[in-house]
């Protein structure tokens, strides 16, 4: 039994819910949206939904450009206990998604586990790229028509969570890119490619110029007060692009506490398991070997809170095997 078709002998509804992480990027909803119609070509409704924000601006161009519907939890009061939910791009556990009043019984995704949780079903692929490829590929193995529409949102996925097949790419994105490729509207897929920033994100940028701090290779930089989480990802990247950076840390104080982006060369560091052990005890955080995440909530204690910045930035460096003062 291949991958789709042992998801489906778990359903039990005719209705279903596919949930992404809190605040989804083009991935996430190009999986949703691909899910959406496997499940369809089989006779079953879904809704994708949320539980935060969509914060980024691509996204919210993606959505509108493709005609996707999307609904964030807090309008679904009718979701109850028994009602069966699909995580695409996410796991229980993680600090990037919030339990919903449904049944959590299937999850589709391509990030490391943390956390073993039993699913009545799960394909979990730490090597891939994307989490459209994967979806994709139940398309591809099934022989199952795909429409421009899906096909330009699955690619679209892929290329972001790759950074245009340059970032932690498998072979199976490879060929689910090219699978795509023919089916794909172009024009479309260049639209949604072209302009992807707005001019309130240029503060952001600026912040992290100007307190960007690189100890060796290793750099720290604040995006400011309450950045999107996607906005700090991508500043993230940028700040790694840098030819003295080899490992990336950028973070932005929130209300509740410090959301961070950690990028890192390709083979040189583990971004994902050393932004974990770095944030053990205090928070959480975890990702891909070049790409992670990770988030520390405030004590509550104005002393210890003023310090919290610098002791993160003293835990990625031992783990990072530096031991630089942090100025």
């Amino acid at each position: 039994m291949n991958q789709f078709n042992a998801l489906l002998s778990t359903l039990k509804k005719q209705s279903v819910y596919i949930q992404t992480h809190n605040f989804p990027d083009p991935d996430a909803i190009a999986s949703a949206f691909g899910l959406q119609k496997l499940l369809g070509a089989r006779g079953i409704d879904s809704f994708i939904c949320y539980s935060g924000r969509i914060e980024r601006y691509n996204t919210i161009k993606m959505i509108n450009t493709l005609g996707i519907t999307v609904f964030n939890t807090n309008d679904l009061g009718h979701l109850e206990q028994n009602d069966e939910v699909l995580l695409v791009d996410c796991q229980k556990g993680n600090s990037n998604i919030r339990n919903t009043n449904g049944n959590e019984i299937i999850c589709i995704d391509h990030h490391p586990t943390f956390m073993e949780v039993a699913y009545l079903f799960k394909d979990i692929r730490p090597e891939a790229g994307s989490c459209s490829a994967i979806i994709a590929e139940y398309f591809i193995e099934n022989d199952l028509p795909l429409d421009s529409t899906t096909a330009t949102a699955l690619i679209y996925g892929i290329k972001i969570d790759t950074a245009n097949l340059t970032r932690g790419v498998s072979k199976l994105d490879l060929d689910m890119f090219y699978a795509l490729y023919q089916l794909s509207d172009l024009d479309l897929l260049r639209c949604l490619e072209q302009s992807t920033l707005q001019f309130e994100d240029l503060e952001a940028y600026t912040n992290a110029i100007n307190s960007i701090q690189v100890f060796e290779n290793i750099s720290f930089a604040n995006t400011g007060m309450n950045c999107p989480e996607a906005l700090i990802a991508t500043i993230s990247d940028f700040v790694l692009a840098l030819a003295e950076v080899q490992f990336s840390v950028v973070y932005s104080i929130q209300k509740d506490g410090v959301k961070l982006s950690v990028r890192s060369e390709f083979q040189k560091y583990d971004a994902g398991r050393i932004c974990n052990c770095a944030l053990e005890g205090i928070g959480n955080g975890g990702g891909h070997s070049t790409m992670a995440a990770g988030f520390v909530p405030f004590t509550g204690n104005a002393n210890d809170d003023s310090l919290l910045i610098p002791a993160i930035q003293d835990r990625f460096l031992e783990k990072l095997g530096k031991s630089f003062p942090v100025r």
